[in-house]
């Protein structure tokens, strides 16, 4: 969808390029690591300095006690450090759960490494599921559970009560659970975010992966991290020597040196900022006569797009681009089972310009079979 909105200069609301500011901070320190000699090959685990950093975070903000000597391990972006536990924990025929939506990656990285996924179907508008539900999905080689919070595409945060669900059912059937929580500071309507290593009997048997990539807006600086329990980390470390050999050493520095000189009024900012660019996408998609499923999380939202002409939501998402100059995501590339023909993924992680000339476009456009004027009214969280 990238390629086709190049095609007709339209605006890309479909890939999570997240070209909004990088934070001052953060260049600066990056430049200072180019400048004091930070340009050679790390260990194969990351700098130090930026380790520790990421320990004190993990700490400070997601409850959660690792060493950073031996418990992480700094990658190539979020994608990057799931490859390598996927390399290093994971046999050939070996399933995984997924909770659908998912994100395209993580499927693909399955298969990359021969594993088998499974599929546990969320429910809107909260994308809920049940323990039986869950525990239908276990097969005879299952391995490991998938948890995305706060999610792409669906944007759902998950609650204690269903990682508590979460936990019993790993613990009992001895499973792994990898997390992708690249998302944790976009958060709304007073949410919390609670990583799955902090909860009771889950510390022991998380790989918790994250990274910067969002939270700074450095997409294309890669830096990404896992961490855990010592064995495993061990043997994701050598598989990530081999794959990546290390991540850019000095945006690892300037990465390590913002976490220490950004406030917690940076996140809270964030949050405010994000919160402000959702609800008017929302509004603009509901004047537009297609629905959103509001996200708890995250910067992306599906939208019901039933109204829009197309069989599929490829036909869809083409439909809206070819009337409105908007590219959007289908929604079909989040599920397994042809579902999601209804649904398409927009970003919001856009300049104030960019996403003020989108919304123009969405209600101003020519989506007249979409459109209802009932709908028009201002989007209320």
């Amino acid at each position: 969808m990238s390629v086709e909105c190049e095609k007709v200069g339209g605006i890309n609301l479909a890939q999570g390029v997240c070209d909004t500011e990088v934070p001052a901070a953060v260049r600066e320190e990056a430049h200072r690591g180019i400048e004091n000699g930070t340009n050679s090959y790390t260990r194969f685990d990351g700098l130090e300095v930026l380790r520790e950093a990421i320990a004190q975070k993990l700490q400070r903000y997601n409850g959660i006690t690792v060493e950073p000597e031996t418990d992480v391990v700094v990658s190539a972006g979020a994608t990057g450090a799931l490859y390598c536990a996927c390399l290093a924990l994971l046999d050939p025929g070996d399933e995984v759960i997924l909770f659908e939506p998912y994100y395209g990656y993580h499927v693909n990285t399955l298969l990359a490494v021969d594993a088998v996924p499974r599929y546990v179907t969320l429910r809107p508008p909260d994308w809920s599921f049940t323990a039986d539900e869950l525990e239908r999905a276990l097969g005879p080689r299952t391995k490991a559970i998938v948890v995305n919070t706060p999610g792409n595409p669906s944007g759902k945060v998950f609650s204690r009560a269903e990682l508590e669900l979460i936990a019993e059912i790993a613990v009992r059937y001895d499973i792994f659970v990898l997390t992708d929580e690249i998302y944790e500071h976009f958060l709304y309507d007073d949410r919390f975010h609670l990583s799955p290593a902090s909860i009771d009997g889950l510390k022991e048997r998380t790989i918790t992966i994250s990274g910067f990539s969002k939270t700074f807006s450095i997409t294309g600086w890669r830096i990404g991290y896992a961490a855990g329990p010592t064995p495993w980390l061990r043997r994701i470390g050598y598989v990530n020597d081999l794959v990546y050999v290390c991540a850019p050493s000095p945006l690892q520095y300037g990465v390590a040196l913002s976490l220490s000189k950004l406030e917690h009024s940076f996140y809270e900012g964030l949050c405010a900022e994000y919160a402000a660019k959702r609800d008017q996408i929302c509004s603009a998609l509901l004047k537009a006569g297609l629905r959103p499923h509001v996200p708890q999380g995250a910067y992306y939202v599906l939208a019901d797009v039933s109204p829009v002409p197309g069989k599929t939501s490829k036909e869809k998402a083409m439909s809206i681009l070819g009337q409105t100059g908007v590219a959007c995501v289908p929604g079909d590339a989040f599920f397994h089972n042809g579902g999601g023909n209804n649904l398409v993924r927009f970003c919001f992680a856009k300049t104030s310009h960019e996403l003020d000339e989108a919304c123009r476009r969405l209600t101003q456009g020519s989506l007249d079979s979409a459109r209802k004027p009932e709908a028009a009214s201002a989007f209320k969280t």
